[in-house]
Order: structure tokens, then sequence, then C-alpha cells
């Protein structure tokens, strides 16, 4: 289960074997069923989650009651409510398995000493976040300048998984559209 995981890890940031156990001790591997919650909203985020296998999206309730999903993940990968988990502040957000999903997960306390102990981890670590800001401003670009079809066929090209493993209903509110605009969408492709 910690495959993925270690060499990811070790791709360029120089883990010693001692670390790498360290990692293995301090991320717990965890499962959850389709459909289950795994972080509610209104509460400070427990854990970093790295995704071995399954579908995540983090959502909130809008003032109408209607779910909006703002992230789905492509596995392997990490997977929280960043700024809230960084910052231990509560999280409007929830975060629930969209699949049976296996994930490793690391609490706050447990990263924090992680990144205290090791420069390597901290690079990592530096990476990682990094790499999910870049990820929030590309997606927020192409919310703000793409049309829908737009926004759907670029998901179909960067994330085709998705697309296979997610209902329509997520991929919809992802993309900032009606899962009937969607449908719409996919006929013209298709046709």
């Amino acid at each position: 289960m910690y495959d993925k995981l270690l060499q990811y890890m070790h791709s360029g940031y120089g883990f010693t074997q001692e670390e790498t156990e360290t990692v293995r001790k301090y991320f717990e591997p965890v499962a959850f069923s389709k459909n289950t919650i795994i972080e509610e909203a209104g509460r400070v985020p427990q854990y970093l989650y790295y995704i071995v296998s399954g579908y995540l999206r983090l959502f909130y309730t809008d003032e109408k009651g209607n779910e909006v999903t703002t992230h789905i993940n492509c596995p392997p990968g990490f997977f929280t409510s960043y700024s809230d988990f960084i910052n231990s502040t509560v999280s409007e957000n929830t975060i629930e398995s969209v699949t049976d999903s296996e994930l490793l997960r690391i609490s706050k306390e447990n990263l924090d000493h992680l990144i205290s102990q090791s420069q390597a981890m901290k690079d990592f670590s530096i990476s990682v976040f990094q790499q999910s800001i870049s990820y929030n401003e590309k997606r927020s670009r192409e919310l703000s300048v793409l049309n829908a079809e737009q926004r759907y066929l670029q998901l179909m090209n960067d994330y085709p998984e998705i697309i296979q493993n997610v209902p329509i209903r997520y991929i919809a509110s992802f993309l900032g559209m009606k899962p009937e605009s969607l449908s719409r969408i996919r006929r013209k492709i298709i046709n």
C-alpha cells in the first residue's frame, strides 16, 4: 500500500532509509467504502490523505442547500481541505469517498513532526503544497475563461479517468454547470 507514496517521495527528494521507515510509521492505512463522509464541514480537518486508489471529492453546501463540488482527485495524490488543514481552522468543506478508496493518512501533528525532523520531508511537503496552489490557480483560470464545453473537453483531456469513475452530477458541479447541461454537451461531443 505504501509503494506509490514512497516511489513519489523518492523521486528527487533524497529520503534516507530511516526517513522512509518514519514515513511508514506516521502514515496510517485506511479504507473507506463508496459514499462515505471522511471529514465533515464545521470541523478542523484532521488528516492529509494520500490516495492509493479510489476517488474523493471536496464539496461545500451553498446557501440554497446545494452541494458544490470544488475538487475531485485523480489517484494517486494528496487530498484535504488544504488551507484549513495547514492553518488548523474550521472547514466549510466536506470530504467524501466517491468510490471505494484506499488511503494513507497523516495528522497535522505528525506531519509537522516529520517536517521538523527531515529536510527531505520539508522539501517534499513544500513541493506538494506548491503543486496544490498551481492546480487551484489553473482551475480558477479555466472556470473564468473557458465555456462549459471547453471545461469538459479540458477535463476529458487532462483527467479521462474521472469521466469513467465519478458520477455525472459531481463532474457537472465541479465544472460549474447543471447535470442537464453536461448531458447535452456529452451528447453533442458523441454525435
